[in-house]
């Protein structure tokens, strides 16, 4: 029996020895291929979310980091990186480079009543500020920091943290800046007298259309590289219309079709707030006796249908206040006592998806509350706004008691942690002249910068047959070519 079982049991060995090899073999091979995938693999930076308490960037250590932050700005021309607690690391080479026209004072600084003294047709920005209108004309006054801190870029002392450089060949320039101050001009002039056909607004953007469209930099890419400012939404109507290749810098895209503005192609800027900005602010979620604030226009049309709604829903709810309010009068001291003595703000929608409400409520570090489904918000692509404000859905804000319960539910931990973050953005918000590191002004001209590379492919694109030999096929003369799309 054991010399006829010896072989048998030889054989059930060697296949039991066999079969461990090839499974060893298989997984050493599979592991060895993971290693590979491992060591060749090297992810893209722009996978990384960049916003200021990032689950990616809270995990990376500062060598990880500064490497990371390395490659974006290889790639994106020295964009500066929020990180982990809202702090930015600042890179000392200039962002981008502006190529600004030369126009007549009756764009710009002439609507302050400047007037220049010989044939500058700018200010000396060292010596003689014009002053800017106060009032409701502030929200939209992006233009005029914006073209300050251009004309500061010239003089040797400008501050080191810049972001932005005025160049005086248009070849050597990322973007082409068209100086219109597009919201002063309607706010001023937009109600002709009763005789006028036209009004000055109208005119003056007439006028604007007519010089850019002949300008060589303008016909050399059909506009693709110029900037233009149009933050008040009432701003351009005549003129966006046949300027719409160009990058525009706007509130929200609340008033304008999609294929003449949005996200992909143009810049959404903070408005400038208008209450004061809460210093040395010691206040507590107890400290705060006001639940939930709401001042302003109460009865709007269209998407600001929901203020009426939420109106009738919270009138009678002891720790809410809503109620009608404006500018007039003492209605900035109001709102300003009103908002820091609340730990919610609501922003909701009125007549266009967005207003300066939202920015107000950040300054006084009241966390925002929005119901805005359309609401776009200023740098984005950086900053991650759910960390320190509540977004609802405008179908359930309408519900019966849904946002009451919803807000009271928010815990004092959590609110906390959300009025600790608006202590920590809020610079991004604020404007200055100069401009300081990751102000509102350098922010929006890096939020530029990251448009360029999309800029610089259409105008590639759209230049590739600029020195190719015309067609001799007459069947492809009637196609157009490149240079005629876009």
């Amino acid at each position: 029996m054991a010399e006829r079982n010896g072989p048998s049991s030889f054989k059930v060995g060697f296949r039991k020895s066999l079969f461990s090899f090839f499974t060893m073999t298989s997984l050493l091979f599979v592991l060895s291929w993971f290693f590979v995938m491992q060591s060749t693999y090297r992810p893209n930076p722009m996978e990384y979310n960049l916003m200021p308490n990032s689950k990616h960037l809270s995990a990376l250590d500062e060598s990880e980091y500064e490497m990371l932050k390395q490659n974006v700005q290889s790639s994106f021309g020295n964009i500066k990186l929020v990180k982990h607690g809202g702090k930015c690391h600042q890179n000392d080479e200039l962002v981008i480079k502006v190529y600004m026209y030369d126009l007549p004072p009756e764009f710009h600084f002439g609507l302050l009543d400047w007037k220049p003294n010989g044939s500058s047709v700018w200010p000396d920005v060292r010596n003689n500020i014009p002053g800017y209108p106060g009032g409701l004309n502030l929200q939209h006054s992006i233009e005029f920091w914006l073209t300050l801190d251009i004309l500061a870029s010239e003089f040797p002392q400008a501050p080191k943290a810049r972001t932005v450089i005025r160049v005086k060949n248009s070849s050597e320039a990322d973007i082409i800046y068209v100086p219109f101050f597009s919201s002063l001009s309607y706010n001023r002039y937009s109600k002709g007298k009763k005789k006028e056909k036209k009004n000055g607004n109208k005119i003056l953007q007439e006028k604007l259309v007519k010089h850019l469209t002949t300008q060589e930099q303008w016909k050399r890419s059909g506009g693709k590289d110029h900037l233009i400012l149009a933050h008040h939404p009432n701003s351009m109507l005549e003129a966006r219309m046949k300027l719409w290749p160009a990058t525009f810098i706007l509130s929200d895209f609340g008033r304008y079709p999609p294929n003449i503005a949005n996200v992909e192609k143009d810049v959404i800027a903070p408005y400038k707030h208008l209450i004061p900005s809460y210093l040395n602010d010691n206040s507590t979620f107890d400290s705060r006796p006001t639940l939930l604030y709401f001042q302003g226009a109460i009865y709007r049309k269209d998407g600001g249908l929901a203020r009426q709604e939420l109106f009738y829903l919270l009138k009678n709810e002891k720790d809410v206040h809503f109620s009608f309010g404006s500018i007039q009068k003492d209605g900035i001291k109001k709102a300003t006592e009103g908002m820091r003595a609340s730990k919610f703000c609501l922003n909701i929608a009125g007549d266009t998806p967005s207003s300066n409400r939202l920015f107000d409520a950040i300054a006084s570090h009241c966390v925002p509350v929005i119901i805005s489904d359309a609401i776009e918000l200023p740098y984005e692509d950086v900053i991650d706004y759910s960390e320190f404000c509540i977004f609802v859905p405008t179908v359930d804000a309408i519900k019966e008691n849904f946002l009451i319960n919803f807000i009271r539910g928010i815990s004092k931990q959590e609110w906390t942690r959300m009025w600790n973050m608006l202590k920590e953005i809020e610079h991004f918000f604020e404007f200055h002249f100069p401009s300081k590191e990751n102000d509102a002004v350098q922010m929006i001209w890096q939020a530029v910068a990251r448009k360029v590379p999309a800029i610089r492919l259409k105008l590639n694109r759209h230049g590739r047959f600029s020195r190719s030999p015309p067609s001799t096929d007459k069947g492809l003369m009637s196609i157009p070519t490149p240079r005629n799309f876009w």
